[in-house]
């Protein structure tokens, strides 16, 4: 139990620069305090002590702001930043090394008993207000971004963001800023996304104006093969883009 409990507080270093002394961290990190009461209240859960375990785990989240469900089994090295409105279902499973920040719920979607709560493999990382709800596996190393709501596994190593979560692709390399050389020995991306991530939905929609672009050149290049072989072609008017439709479209 003290290594354990020392691995907790090396990891909040690792992973929160903000983090001063040992002391800081075992009096004033609620996610270190939940963790420690999880612990003893997956005890009792295990042991047979159910309401018990309840009654703990109601005292953490009144204490800390974060909810765990007695039931949920939770791995080494697990790290909850900031915490507040944090909840875990029952039959969620957290494996090693794994984050999560403020506003993440894994949760169910689904009243019949049994598995109905997310498995988060080792090294996951779950970014700020995400949700992550269902009997789904995310697989290790993983991130999910801020606000995203994921109701699919998530393959190992990928980064999912959006509603509901889509995968994305880095940029080109040419385009790419480093990230945190630190974060980068830690295979660690705070809040689950990288200043290089691509958004899918933009990604698409600039796909879908090029190929406008493009079927444009080619009305224009039918036009004029169509003036020059005597066939007269009238131009209709097109409907204009007001200042507001174009500066979403610049954005863009």
């Amino acid at each position: 139990m003290l290594n354990e409990i020392k691995e907790n507080i090396n990891c909040v270093f690792d992973r929160d620069p903000a983090a001063q002394t040992v002391f800081e961290v075992i009096t004033a990190y609620p996610g270190f305090h939940a963790i420690l009461i999880h612990r003893i209240s997956h005890y009792c859960w295990q042991s047979g002590f159910r309401w018990l375990g309840r009654f703990i785990s109601h005292l953490g989240r009144f204490l800390t702001g974060i909810e765990i469900h007695p039931g949920a089994k939770i791995g080494r090295r697990f790290f909850i930043d900031h915490g507040m409105g944090v909840v875990i279902g029952e039959t969620a499973e957290i494996g090693d090394d794994c984050t999560l920040y403020h506003g993440v719920t894994l949760g169910g979607t689904s009243w019949n008993k049994g598995k109905r709560h997310p498995t988060l493999c080792n090294g996951v990382v779950v970014g700020a207000g995400a949700k992550v709800l269902g009997p789904i596996e995310i697989g290790e190393g993983a991130r999910i971004g801020s606000n995203s709501v994921v109701l699919k596994a998530v393959p190992a190593g990928s980064t999912v963001v959006g509603i509901p979560a889509r995968a994305i692709e880095p940029k080109a390399k040419t385009t790419v800023i480093p990230c945190d050389p630190a974060a980068e020995q830690l295979h660690f991306d705070a809040y689950g996304t990288t200043v290089n991530m691509r958004d899918p939905v933009a990604h698409v929609i600039n796909h879908m104006l090029e190929h406008i672009h493009c079927l444009d050149q080619q009305i224009d290049a039918m036009k004029k093969a169509l003036n020059e072989s005597g066939i007269q072609y009238v131009d209709k008017p097109m409907p204009e883009m007001d200042d507001y439709e174009r500066d979403r479209l610049d954005e863009i």
